[in-house]
Formats: structure tokens, C-alpha cells, sequence
């Protein structure tokens, strides 16, 4: 049987690229069955609600804050060894129409612990929304994407494996999930040491959250504990930020 002849597009020509370096790294998931409860009842208090999105990866930057390994990448140049990043710069994947069809495209914030998560929301939206050739970093995926295969490869290997320039072009984790209700990924791939994974949250607040991180810099026992970490900064920290904010719009309201 034969079939159509279907010309990879710059877009599918990246996610090959992406594969090919994230089948070099040897990841490993870890998950936990969250409870975060309180933390939606705060969100659903206000109007408008921060996304998921920024929630998890404000809480994740903040424990990574505490947790230097979460900020380490495994490098080749000049030789094998492990950088530490000062600070979290999370690659958010964002799927956009372009040129007719799907395509997946990937946005980076730098230190969003520090960031408001009504802030952090904006961001992400923003490049959920914003024409895909006004943004830089999607247009220099495409530009990458363009190039003959020989030299991409060239390209990604030495970007992934040169300390600075990994730091700025993929970010110290990744943050990737599906939108549709019901649907989650049980074992993302990307060449970067942590990506954050979580899967529908119910009407109690229950969710199931997967890490899924580079064995070659990071052990399991700490992956649990930041998981462990993870919720009580969701619940915590979080929580109690998002109740600021009920606080803030009820004497804004009164006055």
C-alpha cells in the first residue's frame, strides 16, 4: 500500500530534533498523589483564577531554590561534569496554530518564584496567544528548525552541552501538560534534568504529580523529598499568597 508524501515542516522537524536529544539522557518518573485542597479553594476564590500552570511551577522554582541539585545540568564541554545554575528559568511547552497545522512551541521565564502568580499567568498566556511571528523565541526555534539537518544536530548538541548556553536556551526544568480534562503524559521526554508533569486535579483537590529527572545528576530519594516539598509549598506558601489576594479584591470592593 502506498501512501502520501507528507514534507516535514520546520515545526515537526524540531520535535524530531528534540527527541533525538532527549533519547540521549537517561530520565527516569518519579509521582505523587498530591492533596491540595486548600490550595483550590483559595484559587477558586478569586476572580480571575491564577492558572495551574503558574501554581506548579512558582512552587516548583521555590523549592528548587532550596534544592541546588533541581538547578544542575549534566554537560560535555569542556569536559563531563555538572553545572549549577544560580537561579530556576523554567521551559514551558505551549501548543499554537502555525502555518495550518498543530505545532509546539516552547516558551522560558526566568526566576518565576520571584514572580506574582497573577503575573506569572500573563506570561503564560501570552505566549498562548500572541501571534507565534512576534514572538523571538518561537521564531528562533523556527530559524533552528530550517536548517539542514547535519548542522542542527551540530547545533543542539553543542547548546546542550555548553554550561551557559543550555541555561538560555532550554531553562533548568520544563513544565508539560495536556489541556484536555482526563488526559495526562505518564512519561514526558526532554533533554532537561527535571520536567514537571501533572494530571487532571478533582473536585477534592486530589492530582497526581510526576517528576521526571536525569539520573545522571539527581537520585530518586531526592526527588521524593521535593515532591514531598512540592505540596507543602502548593498548600503553603502558595496558598496562603492566593488567600492574600481574596483579601486585597475584598477591600478593594469595600472601598
Amino acid at each position: 500500500m502506498r501512501g502520501k508524501w507528507v514534507r516535514l515542516t520546520a515545526n515537526r522537524r524540531f520535535i524530531v530534533d528534540l527527541m533525538r536529544a532527549a533519547k540521549s539522557v537517561p530520565t527516569v518518573p518519579v509521582e505523587r498523589r498530591m492533596d491540595l485542597g486548600r490550595l483550590k479553594e483559595a484559587r477558586e476564590r478569586l476572580d480571575p483564577r491564577p492558572s495551574w500552570a503558574a501554581l506548579f511551577l512558582k512552587a516548583y522554582a521555590s523549592v528548587a531554590r532550596d534544592v541546588p541539585a533541581l538547578r544542575r545540568a549534566y554537560v560535555k564541554l569542556p569536559w563531563a561534569h555538572l553545572c549549577e545554575y544560580p537561579v530556576s528559568t523554567v521551559s514551558i511547552a505551549v501548543e499554537r496554530e502555525h502555518q495550518g497545522e498543530k505545532a509546539v512551541f516552547f516558551g522560558h521565564i526566568r526566576e518565576p518564584e520571584n514572580i506574582p502568580v497573577g503575573r506569572l499567568t500573563q506570561l503564560i498566556r501570552s505566549y498562548q496567544t500572541i501571534p507565534v511571528e512576534t514572538c523571538r523565541e518561537f521564531q528562533r526555534l523556527l530559524r533552528v528548525s530550517r536548517l539542514p539537518g547535519p548542522l542542527r544536530r551540530m547545533g543542539w548538541w553543542y547548546y546542550l552541552n555548553s554550561a551557559r548556553n543550555r541555561g538560555n536556551c532550554f531553562g533548568t526544568f520544563a513544565l508539560s501538560v495536556y489541556s484536555r480534562p482526563g488526559s495526562q503524559s505518564l512519561h514526558p521526554l526532554s533533554p532537561c534534568t527535571g520536567t514537571l508533569n501533572y494530571g487532571p486535579i478533582d473536585e477534592e483537590g486530589l492530582v497526581t504529580v510526576r517528576l521526571i529527572y536525569d539520573h545522571r545528576v539527581v537520585d530518586g530519594s531526592t526527588v521524593s523529598r521535593a515532591l514531598e516539598d512540592l505540596e507543602h509549598q502548593l498548600n503553603g506558601p502558595l496558598a496562603s499568597e492566593l488567600d492574600g489576594g481574596v483579601a486585597r479584591q475584598i477591600l478593594r470592593l469595600a472601598a
